[in-house]
């Protein structure tokens, strides 16, 4: 690779799977990160945020199987500036064919003021922590977060430390999304131009998105000459979220023209991938959304219609096709066979072995005899939805019956298949919904908030597929469950039971840790 393609390349950087996961009620289970790491291993991401390893078992335990799993991208494990969460980092990630330790400590008065540290111990701390690190992994990664906040004296000097204790890459944190694009690219030169020894590492960028400016705070900072953007799938984060990997992506892409740079990302993935964490964060995805959104590629308008159709390119800056949109919206009925929805479910970006095919085959050909038409986004939902009520959870949806209408009360008589036996109990309740969620509860007892109820259609029609979410939160935690049906009480019922799921497979993973650590 010559020096000036080196230059051009830009490494991208997913934090899906720990700052993404930070986000209330996207708690993703173990095979769902990894699922996803291995996805955004072929797309071609540079660099994979696989977790906090400190933080939790589930959190080491991903990271470790992640650092096994990958073939191409660095595998990263998040530790703050101590030796305990370097060494646990470093744990998870040996194994890994290219392992990078992420290491940080907030360095803006305020986070001075909760770690206690003045500004000379806060040196020290990174200059002993980041050679830590080194000791142990040639690739450490270094962040004063929130950066875009701390004084530029002191974040010179600390960046300057980091480097000189051997970090090879130094991200920039806009921690809280304080930042505007100007400043995102001031900061970034400002750096290069005064800290000695800044042309021997990677700057990295990592924004936030809370006004609504992370996409181009991360595109500034590039052309600044920081060369690896830190993002998350469809922009998932704390508040407000990250910067969306498909927006600075499809956005280089674009717009090589002004930004000559270029990532190694497979474009045609980034519909996959997006779906794929929709799914699995419980996060639906906006309509509206730059790139992924359902109608990003839309066009209602008269002028726009028949543009369109006349010429893609007169409200089209890219095409469909580019993400890993098909041109063409195939419909699937009754009468489709094997082949044909094994077809249509590759073109989608599912690849499935001849036993899953013949389990999705069988629900497929039950929602066709439901629905005259089954469309690409039914196809989606029903993959979306195969992983729910499976055999191996604890508690299943067997049964349901519903009596609604504008006579009270409303009930539901219900039978659930819990830790392998069959449970029935009928209950009432304000609706058909509410009549079934108590009717959960009467058989299997339980204390958490219902902080969400949501239900999205697909497709148009009476007989479209709803597509239900269920937030539950028990102390603090939230935990996410979906499903899709065309019966929207069925739909509920299993979405509600999924997010139980995931909340006791949680409660018995923090038993089985907090067991190992009182052994240990």
């Amino acid at each position: 690779m010559t020096e000036s393609s080196q230059q051009d390349r830009v490494l991208i950087f997913d934090t899906t799977l720990r700052d993404g996961e930070q986000s209330p009620g996207a708690t993703m289970s173990h095979d769902e990160k990894l699922e996803i790491a291995q996805l955004l291993d072929e797309m071609g991401v540079d660099i994979i945020e696989a977790g906090f390893p400190i933080a939790s078992i589930g959190d080491f335990e991903a990271v470790r199987d992640i650092a096994k799993l990958a073939q191409n991208a660095t595998i990263c494990g998040l530790a703050r500036a101590n030796p305990t969460d370097i060494d646990r980092a470093w744990e998870a990630l040996r194994d890994a064919k290219s392992p990078r330790i992420h290491t940080f400590i907030g360095t803006s008065p305020t986070h001075r003021d909760i770690t206690e540290l003045d500004m000379e111990r806060m040196i020290e701390r990174i200059d002993e922590t980041v050679t830590h690190a080194r000791n142990l992994c040639d690739n450490v990664q270094w962040s004063p977060m929130d950066a875009t906040r701390t004084e530029h004296d002191f974040l010179c000097r600390t960046v300057e430390t980091a480097i000189k204790a051997g970090a090879t890459t130094i991200n920039i944190p806009d921690t809280v999304g304080y930042t505007a694009p100007r400043e995102s690219a001031a900061l970034i030169t400002m750096l290069r131009e005064r800290v000695p020894g800044a042309d021997t590492v990677v700057f990295a960028t990592h924004c936030h998105n809370d006004l609504g400016m992370a996409t181009a705070n991360a595109l500034a900072a590039v052309e600044a000459g920081a060369r690896q953007i830190e993002c998350t799938i469809n922009g998932l984060g704390e508040r407000a979220g990250n910067t969306a990997l498909e927006e600075v992506v499809m956005a280089l892409r674009t717009r090589n023209d002004i930004m000559p740079y270029r990532t190694g990302i497979d474009t045609k993935r980034i519909m996959q991938a997006s779906r794929m964490v929709a799914t699995v964060s419980g996060f639906a995805v906006q309509y509206n959304k730059a790139i992924v959104g359902k109608n990003a590629f839309a066009h209602e308008s008269g002028i726009h219609q028949d543009g369109v159709l006349k010429n893609a390119e007169t409200f089209e800056i890219m095409k469909p096709e580019d993400i890993g949109l098909s041109s063409t919206n195939l419909v699937m009925g009754k009468h489709s066979g094997r082949a044909a929805l094994n077809a249509k479910l590759s073109e989608l970006g599912y690849e499935l072995g001849a036993n899953q095919l013949k389990d999705v085959f069988v629900r497929f050909k039950e929602l066709a005899d439901r629905k005259k038409e089954v469309y690409d986004e039914d196809l989606v939902a029903l993959m979306a939805d195969n992983s729910t009520n499976a055999a191996h959870d604890y508690i299943q949806v067997r049964h349901l019956r519903v009596v609604c209408g504008t006579e009270s009360p409303q009930t539901a008589a219900l039978t659930l298949v819990i830790d392998g036996a069959e449970h029935s109990a009928e209950a009432t309740g304000d609706g058909p919904v509410d009549a079934t969620f108590n009717a959960v509860k009467a058989l299997y007892p339980h204390d958490v908030k219902l902080q969400l109820y949501q239900v999205h259609a697909f497709t148009e029609g009476t007989d479209a597929q709803a597509t239900v979410s269920v937030r539950l939160e028990d102390e603090g935690t939230v935990f996410t469950g979906q499903s899709a049906d065309t019966d929207t009480v069925v739909a509920s019922a299993k979405a509600y039971v999924n997010a139980l799921n995931k909340l006791l497979f949680n409660r018995n993973r923090a038993r089985a840790g907090a067991a190992l650590q009182s052994a240990s």
